[in-house]
């Protein structure tokens, strides 16, 4: 039987990167996005055709009942669920400085990014740590996607960087917490990604990758992502749950 995994934000982006490497690596998925199905057709046709069973849950998990939603229906059509990524994420709606940015514009940005995902991932987190009680051979991996953000300030959307540090430690708290039951925990903490959410401040970040700001001096894709997520899900670090996985090209390295 083929193991299953459920992407968030999976429909396009780094999500869809992800949900293209995780089928080429034998994973039946449940795609969730805000989008009308209609909306993401091209996207599971495309999954299909690399061999796997792709249905699409959509919902907010901003939103409880959608939570809910989204969850039943990934086990309703997939049977158990072996790895939850948490991708789905949001950047402001409008960039403020911290002195002027609004309570709307952080509790949109909190709600979805941080609150959203610790719940999501609490509610599937039982359901796997019940399984593995039942069944010790069950297999599972739990990850989070961040951002280098968790730890870069950008005061022009602090709100942002206050929900990726948050999801860090969400990281560490649910490796502390499953590792009773043998299922790691992982971040990916990806870099400058060539995205929708990256393509309005293209020209910014050309110009400093031109200047040197990563040590490999290209835009990172989703692909890249996806490759990572990939080698962790296969067991390739068997003996590092709650550990960062950076995808950044080297730019978080000091140097001189």
């Amino acid at each position: 039987m083929k193991k299953t995994a459920l992407i968030t934000g999976g429909s396009r982006g780094i999500g869809f990167g992800i949900a293209k490497a995780l089928a080429k690596e034998g994973y039946n998925l449940a795609i969730n996005g805000v989008r009308d199905e209609d909306s993401v057709t091209e996207a599971l046709d495309e999954l299909r055709s690399l061999g796997a069973e792709a249905v699409y849950c959509q919902g907010s998990i901003a939103s409880a009942a959608d939570r809910e939603e989204i969850i039943e229906k990934a086990y309703s059509v997939l049977g158990e669920i072996n790895i939850l990524v948490n991708n789905a994420g949001i950047a402001p709606r409008v960039r403020l400085d911290i002195l002027e940015t609004t309570i709307e514009n952080y509790e949109e940005v909190m709600t979805t990014n941080l609150q959203g995902p610790f719940f999501f991932t609490q509610a599937i987190a039982k359901r796997m740590a019940h399984t593995k009680q039942n069944n010790h051979a069950f297999e599972a991996t739990i990850i989070f996607v961040t951002s280098i953000s968790a730890t870069v300030a950008s005061v022009n959307r602090g709100e942002y960087c206050v929900s990726k540090a948050g999801l860090a430690m969400t990281n560490l708290l649910f490796a502390v917490r499953m590792a009773e039951f043998n299922i790691p925990v992982f971040e990916i903490r990806p870099g400058i990604i060539s995205t929708d959410m990256t393509s309005k401040v293209q020209e910014k970040y050309d110009n400093l990758f031109q200047s040197g700001i990563a040590l490999q001096p290209r835009w990172g894709t989703p692909d890249d992502v996806g490759k990572a997520v990939a080698s962790l899900t296969r067991g390739d670090f068997p003996y590092s749950t709650g550990q960062v996985i950076g995808v950044d090209g080297g730019m978080l390295i000091d140097r001189l």
